[in-house]
């Protein structure tokens, strides 16, 4: 197995602290925002043997199996991250499979630049993801039930959200949905900004429910997505808690520590709180227009101590393992690629020392023993 090497990504969402303190460093006094961890290009992991993209690459089958290859091509399908939100993310929604594919596709055949602003598909690849919290993890995820947000709307005594208050006490939900939506990310931005500033204002006074929206609004001020984001489940995960946000889905991360894994892609349609560009018609007909409960998803048994977080995605398979005091060896060998990452306490990979923050990639098929007393998360697929 190899150590790896990971780069942290400093965006300005991130936290100037968590990150540091988990890896038990000084803080740079920079926002650390996410440590990439697997073969993605924009920041493959480094190994003895060179980036982990170019160890794949050598030998793809020796690295990540014959399944994994025959069913998600020569590259790791996954990339694992730990992720600390000290400012919220843009409000965001990832296609489906199908609807990347075409999409990918169409802005090739116009000849849209890969790199330009306003592409809206980077790959042909989905964007699944997944995330756990090793802290208290707020977010938001998927539309709440529109009378609930009516109420929460209605609270704030601001005229001009009357009319979104009528919308959604109509029927039916999916369409009050889009057309509120619709009109919140269409309306004239100057009128839309003293909407939020006045909405902001209410917020904070009346804490409570409202309180999240409060804090983004401080984060964004004047941004149309602050009336967006209250359309949506708030969420306060425990430490080992996790979501699993689903293509169509809006979602945003706003303060926290965990660990996320993803469908490796770059396909992001964004909702507002960003500067980035907001494709309001393509994000219409991507985003799934159903009120839902969150979902909040927490580990459940497997066989020799593992606690694996369910969901439908072939390409990522998350679990942790929980090792305490006693001695005991979990063998971990499987036949597909794995990365495995220590999070707390001290544990031993093979001839790896793992403490918080650190982690080694696992060929396919390469024994793969741990012990100790500490936390371990394991990132691989199913093929």
């Amino acid at each position: 197995m190899d150590r790896l090497d990971n780069t942290i990504r400093p965006y300005a969402w991130g936290s100037t602290t968590a990150i540091a303190e988990l890896l038990g460093v000084e803080p740079t006094g920079e926002p650390q925002a996410e440590m990439w961890l697997g073969a993605h290009p924009g920041a493959p992991s480094r190994t003895d043997r060179g980036t982990l993209a170019e160890v794949i690459d050598a030998d793809p089958e020796r690295e990540l199996g014959a399944a994994s290859v025959a069913k998600f091509g020569p590259r790791l399908p996954f990339l694992l991250k730990l992720l600390a939100a000290g400012a919220p993310l843009s409000l965001q929604v990832h296609p489906d499979l199908d609807q990347a594919k075409a999409g990918y596709a169409d802005e090739e055949r116009r000849g849209v630049p890969v790199t330009a602003p306003h592409r809206n598909y980077r790959d042909a690849n989905h964007k699944p993801e997944l995330v756990c919290a090793l802290t208290d993890f707020d977010g938001l995820c998927g539309f709440r039930d529109p009378r609930r947000t009516a109420e929460l709307l209605d609270a704030l005594g601001v005229d001009s959200l009357k009319p979104y208050v009528d919308l959604l006490r109509a029927r039916p939900e999916d369409a009050a949905l889009r057309e509120v939506l619709t009109a919140i990310l269409t309306a004239d931005r100057d009128e839309m900004a003293r909407t939020v500033t006045e909405a902001a204002a209410a917020c904070e006074r009346l804490g409570g429910d409202h309180a999240p929206y409060a804090d983004i609004a401080h984060h964004y001020p004047g941004d149309p997505g602050v009336i967006a984001a209250m359309l949506l489940n708030h969420v306060r995960l425990q430490p080992g808690e996790a979501l699993y946000l689903g293509a169509g889905v809006p979602h945003a991360y706003l303060n926290g520590l965990g660990v996320e894994i993803m469908a490796n892609s770059d396909n992001v349609l964004r909702c507002g709180l960003t500067p980035k560009h907001v494709d309001v018609p393509e994000l219409l007909r991507i985003v799934r227009f159903e009120p839902r409960d969150p979902g909040v998803l927490r580990p459940e048994a497997a066989p020799d101590g593992e606690e694996l977080y369910e969901t439908p995605t072939d390409e990522f398979r998350l679990s942790r393992y929980v090792l305490t005091a006693g001695g005991t060896t979990h063998d971990l060998t499987l036949a597909t690629p794995q990365i495995l990452l220590c999070t707390a306490g001290s544990v031993r990979a093979g001839e790896h020392e793992l403490s918080p923050g650190t982690s080694v990639f696992v060929p396919t098929g390469e024994k793969a023993e741990v012990s100790g007393i500490g936390t371990l998360f394991r990132a691989t697929v199913v093929a």
